[in-house]
Parts: C-alpha cells; structure tokens; sequence
C-alpha cells in the first residue's frame, strides 16, 4: 500500500509542473540615461495580446546604466518584449497630449515603429531554454 502511495504522489509531482518544460531567460537592458525611477517589462505571447495583456510582467528599481532582469515560468515559443523607463514611478508610459510618450522606451529586437510602436512580428523572438535578449532603451 505504502509503495502504491508514493507513486501516485511521483505521478501527480509529474503531472503538476515538474513536466512542464519551462524556460527561463535573460532580458539585458543598456543604455538607461538617468538613474532614477524604474524600469517596467512586459512579455507577450500573442499578437492580439501585443501591448493590451502581458504573459508576464515585471521591473525594478534603476540602479544603474545597465540592468537584467530573469524571466522563468514561460513555454518555448515565439515572444515579444517592451519595456519603458518610470521616471516619474506612477506605473505608466506617460505622452504628451498627441499621445507621444515622453518616457523612454524600447521592444525586443530594438524595433521601431513608424508613427506607432512596432507590430508584434518585428518583435518577435523564438524563446528556448538559453534565450537572451539585448534591449537598447
């Protein structure tokens, strides 16, 4: 009985998270003009999510010019990341009164975009188990 107990427990651990095949990965970020404020991430897994529901999210406090911040709990797949400078720590990408912000900002594969961010495809990243990106804010 002892023995039928401890492998339904070893069935039910492999079944609940230790089979997952998560990933975790490293989000570097250069080029922080002022040391103040925070630095805000977020990491999407879908297109029609870009820029509305982040997969993950995250930041911290700027300590200096470069920061990196590890990203676990995620599948392999396609991914893409933004990321802004709070200056001011009120928790958001602040613009001016025609909607261009005034923060800092950046996206994996340093996209741009043309009157507007990038679209999530210029973005887009394949996520393995040893991914790390480079942002330049």
């Amino acid at each position: 009985m002892r023995q039928i107990i401890i492998l339904l427990l070893l069935i039910s651990f492999n079944l609940y998270g230790f089979s997952q095949d998560t990933c975790q990965f490293v989000i570097r970020v250069k080029n922080i003009k002022e040391i103040k404020g925070s630095l805000k991430y977020a990491v999407y897994d879908h297109n029609d999510k870009f820029l509305k529901e982040a997969a993950v999210s995250g930041g911290a406090a700027i300590d200096s010019s470069a920061m990196t911040f590890v990203v676990e709990g995620l599948q392999s797949g396609g991914y893409a990341v933004s990321i802004f400078h709070d200056k001011d720590d009120d928790g958001e990408l602040n613009t001016n009164f025609i909607g261009i912000p005034t923060e800092p900002y950046a996206f994996s594969n340093n996209a741009k975009g043309r009157f507007g961010p990038p679209n999530f495809e210029d973005c887009l990243f394949e996520l393995t188990k040893t991914t790390q990106i480079l942002i330049e804010l």
